[in-house]
């Protein structure tokens, strides 16, 4: 069976051609024409390590904007869904975000996939004057500091991390393992880690072995904890499971939202261990409103299963088309980010979000599970 990962490295290029007449792909120094329809950019993170959760979100992200345009757009007039893909290096970024600015059609960036790209794009744009608001990122990590260009949607991972853990902490679990899928997981997480342990009054222990997950898994002592958190991609989880399952001792797996157990479950992993995965937003079978419109635009415009991930990436966009019909009068960067800091409360079919100085003060996590007997539970 071809490798996932590997199937998304050659399809790479064929993909993008089937959406060119969505994209309208600006390039660095060379400026749209103002007189066009307002565009949100989209920049995506499709490096080796992140080109699953980035192709699933821009699947949802795609298949709403394109309905909210068959729907008449905004006011009548056709919003430009502008998708920049990069390799995940700080060049990349630095071009992606020059070429935004440089587009005077531009007035938002939206849906910033992965959770890296996404807090590094919060950062740069933390230290530049360009009034360009940052509307619901796949930003998870809550260690650092944005400003209110910013709008975060989606739970963080302590607040994920802390959901998942609550109810063993409550059944007298004092330890818990956190296995980082590399070396800048273990860099960017650690601290949210070490932030819910606290909060839960848990002591936690980090394993990392570089890229060697499978071998990381064979190695695993008896002595290590029986709930172990996973901080990293789908594949990176298929192969630590395959080590883990060499063992004897059972043990349960918590991962976060980047996750997707549709596709573990697909690639025969976790046959004997029960894997916990975290969402952060509803279970792709809800009635509510959003979910619903989610999956007929999926079937409309793509062959591709629901999943958590891609009905972030459909509520993502559904936020951002609600944020620019809030703006009384003409479509600017400073109207839209007006209209973005002044957020309160938000309800996109059912998915609810409540601010309080631009800060998210409710998140919607829940969880769903993938037994040992190949079940997904949630």
């Amino acid at each position: 069976m071809l490798h996932r990962r590997g199937w998304l490295r050659r399809t790479s290029a064929a993909a993008v051609g089937s959406f060119a007449p969505f994209l309208a792909l600006a390039q660095p120094g060379k400026s749209a024409q103002s007189t066009g329809p307002s565009a949100i950019v989209q920049i995506a993170d499709m490096s080796a390590a992140q080109q699953d959760v980035s192709r699933d979100f821009l699947t949802g992200s795609r298949a709403a904007w394109q309905e909210i345009n068959a729907r008449g757009g905004l006011k009548g007039r056709r919003i430009q869904h502008t998708v920049i893909e990069t390799d995940g290096s700080a060049a990349a970024l630095s071009s992606a975000l020059t070429t935004a600015k440089d587009n005077p059609a531009c007035v938002a960036l939206a849906g910033t996939v992965s959770d890296p790209l996404a807090q590094s794009v919060a950062q740069a744009l933390a230290l530049d004057a360009t009034p360009l608001a940052h509307i619901a990122p796949w930003l998870q990590t809550d260690g650092f500091e944005t400003d209110n260009r910013t709008l975060c949607v989606f739970a963080s991972r302590t607040e994920q991390i802390e959901h998942a853990l609550k109810s063993l902490s409550v059944m007298g679990m004092t330890e818990v393992g956190a296995v980082y899928a590399g070396t800048t997981e273990y860099s960017l997480y650690r601290a949210d880690i070490e932030r819910s342990c606290k909060t839960l009054k848990l002591r936690a222990k980090h394993f990392q072995n570089g890229s060697e997950l499978t071998a990381l898994g064979r190695t695993m002592a008896p002595s290590t904890p029986a709930v172990l958190l996973f901080l990293g991609g789908t594949p990176e989880l298929v192969q630590f499971t395959q080590g883990l399952e060499t063992q004897s001792r059972q043990r349960y797996i918590v991962a976060m939202a980047d996750v997707n157990l549709q596709t573990l479950l697909q690639m025969g992993a976790a046959r004997k261990t029960p894997v916990i995965a975290t969402q952060v937003v509803p279970v792709t079978s809800a009635s509510l409103p959003v979910v619903r419109a989610y999956r007929e635009s999926l079937l409309k415009y793509f062959d591709e299963a629901p999943t958590a991930i891609s009905l972030a990436g459909c509520i993502s966009a559904r936020v951002g088309y609600e944020i620019l019909s809030s703006v009384d009068g003409s479509i600017t960067r400073a109207s839209v980010r007006a209209a973005a800091m002044q957020m309160s409360n938000l309800d996109v079919g059912g998915y609810r979000v409540a601010y309080a100085n631009h800060r998210r003060t409710s998140a919607y996590v829940t969880q769903s599970m993938l037994t040992a007997d190949g079940r997904v539970l949630g």
